[in-house]
């Protein structure tokens, strides 16, 4: 499904060089590594918001970044979907018009059990800012699951929550996968959720290991 060969990038020194990584349909795959080793960064090359200095990301057989902007905007719109670290969701619209927004632009119909299960349904109608910090994570992993993405990004998904919470989502994370055949590439500092992965990869000394 989405293959990175030889990739490498940096800033202001190397990040990681020569890295390779196969995503498989239905697998959940987490990234794990210190503190600017540069896992969000290699998250975003493989998301398609970023090109990397070297390398190539393949998305069922094509590479990623050979491609015209429309049609990668579509992959982007249509078939991944990406939770940040930071929300970003519209500090104007209330919970229930930042997901609705999600769901017009890729023409999919809001699931209401879903909000229920991430405990966000009596809050739906409230202005965003109102919300705590780990709704609003919520709100946003809503946002994102409404897309039916075929591939989930996610950065630090459940940074914002309590442990009996960040177990809730990565059980809904974990059943969307098996039910919409998708897979699931996360980054994480927490080591507590690799039950949840088929496979676990540390970036360390600028390569990517099998940690699991």
């Amino acid at each position: 499904m989405l293959e990175a060969y030889g990739v490498s990038h940096s800033f202001d020194y190397l990040l990681f060089e020569d890295v390779n990584l196969k995503i498989n349909p239905k697998e959940k795959i987490a990234i794990i590594g210190k503190s600017g080793s540069g896992k969000s960064t290699f998250l975003h090359i493989l998301s398609a918001l970023l090109k990397p200095q070297k390398g190539k990301v393949i998305y069922n057989g094509k590479n990623l970044y050979n491609l015209r902007e429309k049609e990668l905007t579509s992959i982007r719109r249509y078939e991944f979907g990406i939770i940040f670290q930071f929300h970003y969701l519209f500090n104007t619209f209330t919970a229930l018009e930042n997901i609705e927004a999600a769901a017009l632009l890729a023409e999919k119909e809001i699931d209401w059990n879903l909000l229920k299960r991430l405990d966000i349904d009596k809050v739906i109608n409230q202005n965003i800012q109102t919300l705590s910090g780990g709704q609003q994570q919520r709100v946003s992993i809503a946002r994102v699951l409404t897309k039916k993405p075929k591939i989930i990004f996610a950065d630090e998904p459940t940074g914002n929550l309590d442990r009996n919470n960040a177990n809730e989502v990565m059980e809904i994370l974990s059943e969307y996968c098996e039910t919409n055949n998708a897979s699931l590439v996360t980054v994480t500092h927490d080591i507590e959720l690799a039950g949840f992965f088929d496979k676990v990869y540390e970036l360390k000394n600028k390569r990517l290991e099998v940690w699991k």
